[in-house]
């Protein structure tokens, strides 16, 4: 099958692709004209129905058991897909399930737990994938991140303390790969349908006083789609953004106005 013209020869690498927001991105990348292979942490079914998807656009995919804090796994399974083909993108739509604890509630033991899968892993996917893009022509870097880097959501202090920090390794990226031909950029989500949020909202812990409060701040008074997300994932992969790179996309509903 011939190759799209919006991204390079290769595959698209979905860190995550398992999830609502993953799955939404693996799609969109297979509607553009990309193969895919995905991660997935312990849901194999949900996995394999992403994969189906994917083939049923016409491409090829495959999915990965994943646990990204594991140095050593990422790096194994990196240098095999490698090894086989190029990876001209490489999306990390990975995150912890996290509880909303307030910052004086935070434990150590938490704190420590989500930096070593979410920020730590993100490195270990950096440092794996990072010497194959540079040798494989360049490629570029996608973030899933959050809308409260731009306005503090309180309780979430586990998804954007993470997150800021890898945003200064996405910037870092950026400046120091450029030459490279290595772009590194950011979508920074706010309420989206899917994943933690519905299941926050079906254990009570979001309900319609919060839900109030947060769409007063929204500019769009709804919630996002997966699909959303996926949009604005693509366009920073793909070759229509080949001149953007360090810089953030939010995808918020004008959360952060």
């Amino acid at each position: 099958m011939e190759k799209s013209q919006e991204f390079p020869g290769g595959v698209a690498l979905v860190i995550g692709g398992s999830g609502g927001n993953g799955e939404a991105i693996c799609h969109c990348f297979a509607e553009s004209g990309s193969d895919v292979i995905l991660t997935y942490h312990r849901n194999a079914q949900r996995a394999q129905q992403v994969v189906a998807q994917v083939q049923a656009l016409g491409r090829h995919a495959e999915a990965h058991q994943l646990v990204i804090g594991d140095e050593a796994a990422v790096q194994s399974l990196i240098d095999g897909i490698a090894a086989r083909q190029r990876i001209h993108t490489v999306v990390i739509a990975a995150g912890s399930d996290i509880s909303q604890p307030l910052i004086r509630d935070l434990t150590p033991g938490d704190w420590k737990k989500v930096i070593d899968a979410d920020l730590n892993g993100f490195f270990n996917v950096v440092h794996a994938s990072l010497p194959h893009l540079k040798a494989q022509g360049g490629g570029s870097y996608v973030h899933i991140s959050s809308a409260g880097l731009h306005r503090w959501p309180e309780g979430d202090v586990l998804s954007v303390a993470p997150k800021a920090a890898i945003e200064s390794l996405i910037k870092g990226i950026a400046k120091e790969e450029g030459r490279f031909g290595i772009r590194a950029n950011s979508v920074a989500i706010g309420v989206i349908e899917a994943g933690i949020f519905l299941r926050l909202w079906e254990d009570g812990t979001f309900d319609k006083k919060w839900a109030h409060a947060v769409q007063k701040n929204l500019c769009v008074k709804r919630w996002g789609k997966p699909q959303e997300v996926a949009n604005a994932a693509v366009f920073l992969a793909s070759n229509r953004a080949l001149y953007t790179t360090g810089q953030i996309i939010s995808v918020d509903g004008g959360y952060g106005v």
